[in-house]
């Protein structure tokens, strides 16, 4: 059977109407903000905030008059908890693994620097898994660099 390559969690996502209203409750738990972007898909944007060595939060918010599947969560849940990101160190290999153990994987996107795909919440946790690979040159066109990987550097 296909085994699942180094793998680790990167973060927690939490949908939020304001990034800047919701991370004062971040910093006042001692996180440090350490990086803040559109994202790639437009329509909404991300901030990252470290707590310690190895722990990464990241609030996620709608750009102001845009829909996306960011607002219709909001709309259909309120602010909370969206997602758990798991860098892998091969994402073919991972999805490979996956699948083979019955586990559905969707909506792959390549970009640039990363690639990603989703194990939807319908799976038995009720959680959405993003799985991404960091590719280089991705700390290198951001402004907190090697600080966004865990320990500082990509699997």
């Amino acid at each position: 059977m296909t085994e699942m390559p180094a793998t680790r969690v990167d973060h927690v996502g939490i949908a939020v109407e304001s990034i800047e209203n919701a991370e004062a409750l971040l910093f006042a738990l001692g996180c440090e903000k350490i990086h803040e972007e559109s994202s790639e898909y437009g329509e909404f944007t991300w901030a990252t905030y470290v707590l310690g060595d190895a722990s990464r939060i990241e609030l996620i918010a709608p750009d102001d008059g845009s829909e996306s599947f960011l607002t219709e969560f909001l709309d259909r849940h309120g602010p909370g908890f969206h997602h758990v990101t798991l860098e892998v160190a091969d994402l073919e290999s991972a999805i490979d693994a996956l699948e083979v153990r019955g586990v559905s994987v969707v909506d792959r996107a390549e970009f640039e620097h990363w690639s990603e795909a989703f194990v939807p919440p319908s799976n038995p946790t009720g959680a959405l898994f993003q799985l991404m690979e960091y590719y280089e040159g991705y700390a290198a066109h951001r402004s907190a660099g090697d600080r966004l990987f865990v320990g500082g550097e990509p699997l």
